[in-house]
């Protein structure tokens, strides 16, 4: 564009000179008018690309300036995440129920089995509180975690659930848990209470760990680099919690050892299996009994549990999208040992002078196992069904074998009963922070009767919450 005017200035000029001077008049006023139009256009051109390039550059100072600000902020974004990245995490669980039952729900007992005594029965009648879980949770550094878990329990008692920091930069797979936490044996047991699919926890949970099993000790797990899911781990601690006891002494009084194994089937399905092992021993673990003519007894139990489950899970999603519907089998098995010695002592009735303390060995060998279905059939709304069983096995007590005096009258709590439970439950979640569930029961855990229980639970999550278990 620059090299017009020149080209033009050059055809006038040859046109002037070779054109006579004479007769020309015309020609030539025309020649410089078309001239003085090329040189018009020529200047409202330039003074239109002077006006695009001043716009340009205008654009381009504010897109710098934007971009410094951008600059700027992402900086003082990133300085606040990094002043913030290890604050906690804290998030809330509100529960509650409304329960009706046919059976007093203060004298649960699980009949044939030797009580936990923290049992965990049916919710008391009318409207109650739920367990509330109050979470901590954060980064320590870059190679531990912590977690704080207090729990607020339906009797307004404050405990704390877990408490314990886990490894994050382990090699070859390992992670370490030390302090307060529940144990991984089984399936059900590392699951808070929120998360279950049911509103209580399956009979053999409540008979072989008196709901869930907790330890105060460490914990190391390793998951192998194969393509299916292969875990193993173990544990020791203190073993304060049934079947255990606080024991007051020295080194380790539980241990266990865990072994899972899942994958996937295709698109649609996805599995997992497990075996467990806990050994925990009991120093006079003590439980209340109620003899023959009515006498209030103490009995207490120290020796061993050894406890074996094997567990399982299945879940169906059609094409691995469980938005609309899935399909969840879960189930366990125990197999339970108690080996040591029963001391019954009547010494704290009305004649104590009439009272004995009587002690000899005490065995048992137990079982029991429930499975479950719960099934998705639309976006929000679950349907479930759990079956529970417990077989008593064999009891030998010593004193009663022995001919001590006592007999099976005055054990009324280990009396011959296999207790079951049919359990139904249709839940329905607005969002994933909260559900609403009614559940019906009934429940042959005491001798000779049957507690026909419903329950409407509520389930709230406020806060941050990590993500459930497989």
């Amino acid at each position: 564009m620059g090299k017009t005017p020149i080209a033009v200035l050059v055809i006038v000029s040859a046109l002037t000179c070779t054109t006579p001077a004479l007769g020309q008049d015309t020609e030539l006023g025309r020649l410089r008018e078309e001239m003085k139009q090329v040189q018009r256009s020529y200047e409202e051109r330039m003074q239109a690309l002077e006006k695009r390039l001043s716009e340009a550059e205008a654009r381009a100072g504010k897109a710098e300036q934007s971009a410094a600000q951008a600059e700027t902020a992402a900086g003082a974004a990133s300085q606040r995440s990094t002043q913030s990245a290890f604050n906690p995490a804290i998030s809330l669980i509100l529960q509650g129920t409304w329960a009706r039952s046919s059976q007093d729900p203060n004298n649960f007992v699980i009949t044939g089995f030797v009580p936990s005594g923290g049992e965990v029965g049916p919710p008391r009648r009318s409207f109650g509180l739920g367990e509330t879980e109050l979470t901590f949770t954060a980064n320590i550094d870059p190679y531990f975690r912590g977690v704080a878990i207090a729990a607020l329990t339906p009797d307004n008692q404050v405990e704390v659930e877990e408490a314990y920091f886990q490894t994050l930069a382990l090699p070859a797979g390992f992670t370490l848990k030390a302090g307060r936490f529940l144990s991984g044996v089984g399936y059900q047991n590392e699951i808070h209470q929120h998360a279950w699919d049911f509103q209580d926890a399956p009979l053999p949970y409540k008979a072989f760990l008196g709901n869930r099993f907790r330890q105060d000790g460490v914990q190391l797990r390793w998951v192998a680099p194969t393509p299916l899911f292969l875990e193993m781990g173990a544990e020791l601690g203190s073993g304060g919690s049934f079947p255990g006891s606080d024991q007051n002494k020295n080194g380790a009084s539980a241990a266990a050892l865990l072994a899972h194994l899942g994958g996937d089937i295709g698109e649609s399905y996805a599995w997992r299996a497990g075996v467990s092992y806990l050994r925990a021993s009991a120093s006079n673990r003590a439980f209340s009994d109620v003899d023959s003519v009515g006498g209030v007894v103490t009995n207490s139990f120290s020796g061993s549990s050894r406890m074996w489950i094997v567990d399982g899970i299945l879940k169906w999603a059609p094409n691995g999208n469980s938005s609309n519907s899935h399909l969840k089998l879960q189930g366990e098995y125990f197999h339970v040992r108690q080996n040591g010695a029963l001391t019954y002592d009547d010494t704290a009735q009305a004649a104590p002078q009439f009272g004995t303390a009587l002690t000899d060995y005490f065995r048992t060998v137990q079982s029991g196992w429930y499975a479950q279905t719960v099934y998705q059939f639309m976006p929000r709304w679950r349907l479930g069904y759990r079956y529970d069983a417990l077989k008593r096995g064999t009891v030998d007590i010593g004193i009663v074998a022995n001919g001590l005096g006592p007999t099976a009258a005055d054990f009324p709590l280990l009396a011959n009963h296999h207790p079951t439970r049919h359990t139904g439950m249709l839940d329905f979640s607005p969002t994933e922070f909260s559900r609403l569930r009614l559940q019906f029961a009934a429940d042959k855990s005491r001798l000779g009767v049957t507690d026909n229980q419903v329950f409407l639970q509520y389930i709230h999550s406020l806060g941050p919450h990590g993500a459930h278990r497989f």
